[in-house]
């Protein structure tokens, strides 16, 4: 198993680095604060994020599952400026993710293909290029930038005007743009795209809107090749019972499309190519209790796991109050 890495507060309150090896023996990284300047570190030097996160002489053990029960855990990357953190995603990527789409807007297209079927059939015979050609791109969403990130543990706020507040468990690629402006990738988290499904499910044109939500991500950051096959649970409780739990799937092995088509898709805008940023890029899923009729409810908690990621990312939704918004814009 690839050498993985969790930001985290120490008891101290400390700001420190975690390197958890094969055997899952987890230990403090000395002088490291941050993944975002160890990728920095790598980057300068040409190294793997691996290899410099060895250079750094390993500290005292550290016990993760007690940092997240405590609320320590942190998201496994950030950045010094949120606004250079972009979060993004694809859809329609995974086998069988057409369906629960394809069944918002069916009856509105009088029997023939939707654009979402249409969308995933392009996926299906162009999503896996052979010999390093380029794919079809596609379906591409922005999510908001570094404030939307919310760490294991924390509370996924739903705006006070969502129709829904659902669940998406996914794996997101992490990846730092180096000064030459060429992204690096420093690993993989276990992450939770969530969105409304209600909104989008009333237009599809919609699907914008659902997606400028939070998003939470694991405490792990993987270094190294993603499995081609990730297996985990997506689950929700209610009141300490589950209401609601499916096993999901990903990796190249269940998607559509290969990473490397997503990852140019999206990095062969000069717009993501800007030195220093960070982007967390969700790379879609299959498994939506939306489409089981599943209907969330505030303090719901949402728990994603999957190997070979040994933390669970578990949220609870929290409804916010409405927000007040201007009805007219005040021209200066």
């Amino acid at each position: 198993m690839p050498l993985s890495l969790t930001q985290l507060f120490d008891e101290g309150g400390r700001r420190v680095v975690a390197a958890t090896d094969e055997a899952g023996l987890s230990r403090r990284l000395d002088g490291a604060v941050s993944t975002y300047a160890l990728a920095l570190e790598a980057i300068a030097t040409g190294e793997s994020l691996a290899q410099v996160a060895a250079r750094h002489e390993p500290g005292e053990p550290m016990d993760l599952r007690a940092a997240l029960a405590e609320g320590r855990v942190l998201p496994p990357i950030d950045h010094p400026d949120p606004a250079h953190c972009l979060l993004t995603g694809t859809g329609l990527t995974h086998l069988g993710s057409a369906e629960g789409r394809d069944g918002m807007h069916k009856a509105a297209a009088a029997g023939q293909a939707t654009d979402s079927m249409r969308m995933f059939l392009l996926g299906v015979e162009g999503g896996k290029p052979a010999g390093g050609t380029i794919g079809v791109q596609p379906e591409w969403f922005y999510k908001g930038d570094g404030s939307s990130l919310v760490a294991p543990g924390a509370a996924l706020p739903s705006p006070g005007f969502a129709l829904d507040a659902g669940e998406e468990p996914e794996i997101a690629g992490i990846y730092v743009v180096g000064p030459d402006g060429t992204p690096c990738r420093l690993g993989y988290a276990l992450g939770n795209e969530f969105s409304d499904h209600v909104t989008e499910r009333g237009n599809y044109l919609w699907l914008a809107h659902s997606k400028l939500r939070a998003a939470a991500l694991g405490g792990e950051l993987l270094t190294g090749a993603l499995p081609a096959s990730v297996q985990g649970r997506s689950a929700i409780e209610r009141d300490g019972t589950v209401v609601w739990e499916k096993p999901f799937l990903s990796g190249e092995a269940n998607m559509s499309h290969a990473i490397a088509n997503l990852e140019h898709h999206h990095f062969k805008y000069d717009l993501f190519r800007r030195p220093g940023d960070v982007h967390v890029h969700f790379f879609g899923t299959a498994t939506l209790s939306v489409s089981d009729g599943i209907g969330t409810q505030d303090g719901d908690v949402f728990v994603i796991e999957a190997a070979p990621f040994r933390l669970p990312l578990r949220n609870r939704i929290a409804k916010q109050a409405p927000s007040p918004v201007p009805t007219a814009i005040r021209v200066l």
